[in-house]
C-alpha cells in the first residue's frame, strides 16, 4: 500500500489487478448474492472510484471475502459487504470502540471495532443490514460480530453484536469493553 502526495492512500497497480481478479472469481461463484449484477459494471464503477478500492483490499487482507450483495439504480452504486463465512479473522478480539478501549485497565485489546471500521474506510454493519445479509447465506455460526449500537444503549456501556445459532439471528448485547477470540465486526462499503 502506498500514499499519495496528498496522503491519499492508493494501491498500486500488481494489488489492483489482483484484488480486481480476487473480487471477480468471488462474483462469479456466488451469484446468488448479487442477481441481475453483471460484474463488467461492477468493475467500470470500481474503476471510476479508486479510492474505494483500497478499502476493498483493507476488507480482503483482514480475510473479510468482500462481494457485491446490493445495486442502488438511482445512484448507480453497489453495495460490498464482508461475506467470510465468520467474523473476518484479521479483525477479532476488538472491543467496540475507543471510548471502551481506553477504559480498559487491564488486558485492554490491540484496537476496537468502530475504529478500525473508520480507518478502512467501511461502515459497521447495524443490526438490519446484518440480518440481510444473513438472508443471503449463513454467516457466523461459530463467531460473532459487533454491530452498529444506538447511543443510548452505549451512553449506558453497552453494546450491540450478532451471530446465527440453530438456523435463526440472534441480537445480542455485552460491555463495549468486553473482546473475545471469536468476535469481530463485518463492514459494508458503498462504491
Amino acid at each position: 500500500m502506498k500514499q499519495t502526495p496528498t496522503g491519499k492512500k492508493k494501491l498500486t497497480a500488481a494489488q489492483q489487478d489482483s484484488l480486481l481478479k480476487t473480487l471477480q472469481s468471488r462474483f462469479e461463484k456466488n451469484g446468488q448474492r448479487h442477481k441481475g449484477i453483471n460484474w463488467s459494471d461492477v468493475q467500470e464503477r470500481l474503476m471510476a472510484h479508486p479510492e474505494k478500492m483500497w478499502s476493498l483490499y483493507e476488507m480482503e487482507q483482514t480475510e473479510g471475502e468482500p462481494d457485491v450483495i446490493a445495486f442502488d439504480k438511482k445512484t448507480g452504486a453497489y453495495t460490498f459487504c464482508d461475506c467470510s463465512a465468520e467474523s473476518p479473522k484479521g479483525r477479532r478480539n476488538a472491543c467496540y470502540d475507543y471510548e471502551a478501549l481506553a477504559s480498559r485497565k487491564d488486558h485492554p485489546p490491540k484496537e476496537s471495532a468502530v475504529e478500525v471500521a473508520a480507518a478502512m474506510g467501511i461502515t459497521l454493519l447495524t443490526e438490519a443490514s446484518y440480518r440481510e445479509l444473513q438472508q443471503l447465506g449463513k454467516f457466523d455460526l461459530k463467531t460473532s460480530s459487533w454491530v452498529q449500537t444506538p447511543a443510548d444503549v452505549r451512553a449506558l456501556g453497552g453494546a450491540l453484536f450478532c451471530d446465527r445459532r440453530y438456523d435463526k439471528v440472534f441480537l445480542y448485547h455485552n460491555g463495549a469493553s468486553s473482546y473475545y477470540a471469536a468476535r469481530g465486526f463485518r463492514g459494508s462499503l458503498t462504491v
